[in-house]
């Protein structure tokens, strides 16, 4: 079948690319490079420069087609969304708008909507959290993915557009930008490699439920064929500290440093981990890697 995917020269996103293509799919890819790079392009798959809020989107879709569309073009940095919600929602709101309204007009199957249960369900007292829990975000990028979810709801209600959305936990992998919107690992694995302490904000009890991009991707394969109409949350359903995932880490790198402490940042959530007992049920999906070997796995691609 015919793939477009936004956001296809991103860290995850092209990933996806490189399985869809692997399964012998037809993958369109559309990205304005804000973040995505040319070097993460996959060469079978064909590239349209363009902005998700472009008016120039829909010629794209009338141009190609698709059968389905995977939405990972966002603005994803937590921290960013809180300095210009303006910008954020613009990304996150309108430019989603904007593809939802292409589909319809291209009578588009399905869609895989990202979304973000790292953001979204805010300090959950539930954890590992179930989709269930009502969010309550505390960033706008959380709000966004939130109010992102409601739209392509409406419109499966509206048109009968089919969607599963996909609630990541907190990625990390190979070709993740230590710069930007990036994840901790991937600033951690940077500063190290560069003989540079890291840098914890906060007393580093934080947790986050850290998953590895290969399954992610696993997922996204899943939800061509499964998962209509559900959200699911992608994670390990394993708390994981930030000291005790750089402890890790200089296991695996074979390294010795002090963190540096920094008072801790606006937005952020406190404790989290995602209960994924529906994405094993319904889309047959499990985390395969631990820790320890996706961080090993990732070091070796950053090196």
């Amino acid at each position: 079948m015919k793939i477009l995917v936004t956001g296809g020269a991103g860290f995850i996103g092209s990933h996806v690319v490189d399985a869809y293509i692997a399964q012998g799919h037809d993958v369109v890819i559309i990205d304005n490079f804000s973040t995505g790079t040319k070097k993460n392009l996959n060469q079978k798959a064909k590239m349209y420069l363009c902005d998700i809020n472009s008016p120039e989107l829909m010629q794209i879709f009338e141009k190609e087609m698709p059968d389905i569309v995977n939405h990972h073009a966002a603005q994803m940095n937590v921290r960013y969304s809180i300095e210009d919600p303006l910008h954020d929602a613009q990304i996150n709101i309108l430019g989603l708008l904007n593809v939802l309204n292409c589909c319809i007009k291209t009578q588009v199957k399905k869609i895989i909507f990202i979304s973000s249960g790292g953001a979204m369900y805010g300090d959950a007292k539930a954890i590992p959290t179930p989709e269930s829990t009502y969010p309550e975000p505390l960033s706008p990028y959380g709000l966004a993915k939130f109010v992102g979810e409601e739209y392509v709801k409406l419109y499966a209600r509206l048109y009968g557009l089919k969607y599963s959305i996909l609630r990541y936990a907190n990625v990390y992998g190979p070709r993740q930008n230590p710069k930007g919107e990036a994840g901790v690992v991937a600033i951690f694995i940077d500063r190290i490699l560069q003989n540079k302490q890291p840098i914890i904000y906060g007393d580093g009890n934080q947790t986050r439920d850290y998953v590895y991009v290969m399954d992610l991707v696993e997922a996204n394969l899943l939800s061509l064929t499964k998962g209509n109409n559900q959200a699911f949350n992608i994670g390990t359903g394993k708390q994981t500290s930030v000291n005790e995932l750089l402890k890790i880490l200089l296991q695996v790198m074979n390294k010795q440093t002090k963190p540096i402490f920094e008072s801790k940042r606006q937005g952020e959530v406190e404790k989290g981990a995602l209960d994924c007992t529906a994405a094993k049920k319904i889309l047959e999906w499990d985390a395969k890697h631990t820790l320890q070997q996706g961080l090993q796995k990732t070091v070796e691609g950053f090196k």
